[in-house]
């Protein structure tokens, strides 16, 4: 299999991370959908990172979707949810509210930066700073509610949520204050010194000089 795209993005460094803790042997590609335009297009027509192209060329879309594929093929022993129901629950909702995180910090970003200034919406702008803040506050309330959940490595909550904190402090850190959001700042530190996340970590043009998790 192969993986496309760059680890700057927190959906490819997602996919990437779970991958190497579900125990699935990949190979990961730094394809740009940006500055290597074509190249990403000549492997995926809609160039949507992340892309997984299996053994036999189907190309896999989105990270919730590649990885529900991979789980699929493995025994559930090895999968990253809980088997408990309720604490299943919980993952979910954490791992939505890590991914809101994920999508308004990357709208944020291309809005104030790729769209030219006298074209930007101030209400567009405020509004997805709202839903920014209003995910990471509500991670931050689960991390508190259920601490021994977010204590594991292997989990796909534990998982995004660090990967969601390093990217949106890495662009974003004025937005949402490391002083009001100290669980998520300690999951992430804790988290970036895995051996996972070591290997993985979160290379490319977007993680702009001293964003926080960049080696």
């Amino acid at each position: 299999m192969r993986l496309i795209g760059m680890l700057d993005s927190p959906f490819v460094r997602r996919v990437a991370i779970t991958l190497e803790h579900l125990g699935v042997a990949f190979t990961h590609e730094a394809v740009s959908v940006f500055s290597t335009f074509p190249r990403f297009q000549a492997i995926n027509p809609v160039v949507k990172a992340p892309s997984l192209v299996l053994d036999d060329g189907t190309v896999l879309m989105d990270s919730s979707l590649i990885i529900a594929y991979v789980e699929s093929t493995l025994p559930t022993s090895r999968w990253l949810w809980s088997g408990e129901e309720e604490l299943r629950r919980v993952e979910y909702r954490a791992v939505g509210l890590a991914l809101v995180a994920c999508e308004k910090t990357a709208q944020r970003v291309y809005e104030q930066n790729l769209r030219p200034g006298e074209f930007q919406f101030q209400p567009w702008i405020d509004r997805l700073t709202g839903q920014l803040q209003a995910a990471c506050g509500a991670l931050e309330q689960e991390l508190a509610t259920h601490p021994k959940l977010f204590a594991r490595e292997r989990s796909h909550a534990v998982v995004i949520s660090a990967v969601a904190w390093q990217f949106t402090q890495s662009l974003l850190a004025g937005v949402v204050p490391v002083a009001t959001h100290p669980l998520l700042r300690s999951l992430s530190e804790r988290l970036e010194r895995s051996a996972a996340f070591l290997k993985y970590p979160p290379d490319g043009p977007g993680v702009q000089p001293g964003g926080a998790g960049k080696p």
